[in-house]
């Protein structure tokens, strides 16, 4: 297929193709006979991919570039494409060095839920940094709040995994790892703010006013 036909598959405008060529997100299609290239499937494929990774999960090229070097060394194992992809998440934020204090706690609720977890897991810090932010507005969440925040957690990892099995080869199911744990987030934080509404309609509800109603004023 011509790189037209490449944009119309997956819709992607060319401009935005040749970019990705340009940065080695995608790779270089078959040469033919004067200016002529032609892709396959799996540039459909990895144009997809690159937009996930870019678009919706929000990394930036050199982010992007890391994790795709890694989905694409064959030598890798599956928790090596797993780190690479997590800290590309964690490193596509700004931060802050989260304080031990901090850190000591969400490590501590790690141990309570069993998590066999190692050190250098982003999500220490990540996590730690949150509970920073929280004690500059003089909030200190409860245990009880950590708690369901761990419980929901261990929930959409278990259903992440569980995901992957119903991949076919060990390709898929790391591209889907990846784009799991990149666009995961997203996902997270959109059904987050869905259920806000609710509990925000069910908890502090307009007097008068019917539950239909509630949500439509709270959109």
């Amino acid at each position: 297929m011509r790189i037209s036909e490449l944009s119309r598959r997956s819709g992607a405008p060319v401009t935005t193709l040749k970019y990705y060529l340009r940065e080695g997100l995608v790779h270089e299609g078959e040469r033919r006979s004067g200016n002529q290239t032609d892709y396959d499937e799996s540039h459909v494929q990895r144009v997809r991919l690159v937009r996930a990774l870019l678009e919706t999960g929000g990394l930036s090229i050199a982010a992007a570039k890391r994790v795709l070097a890694t989905l694409d060394s064959h030598d890798r194992s599956m928790a090596d494409t797993f780190e690479a992809a997590q800290h590309a998440m964690t490193d596509a934020r700004p931060h802050h060095e989260a304080s031990v204090a901090a850190r000591t706690r969400v490590t501590a609720l790690a141990d309570a839920q069993g998590w066999r977890t190692t050190p250098d897991n982003p999500g220490f810090d990540l996590a730690a940094r949150v509970l920073d932010d929280f004690a500059a507005i003089g909030y200190e969440p409860s245990d009880a709040y950590l708690d369901a925040y761990a419980a929901a957690a261990d929930r959409i990892a278990r259903a992440d995994l569980a995901a992957l099995t119903d991949r076919d080869t060990p390709a898929l199911t790391a591209e889907l790892m990846v784009v799991g744990t990149v666009v995961g987030d997203a996902l997270i934080a959109g059904l987050r703010r869905l259920a806000h509404q609710e509990a925000t309609a069910e908890l502090f509800p307009v007097p008068g006013a019917s539950h239909a109603t509630q949500r439509k004023d709270l959109s």
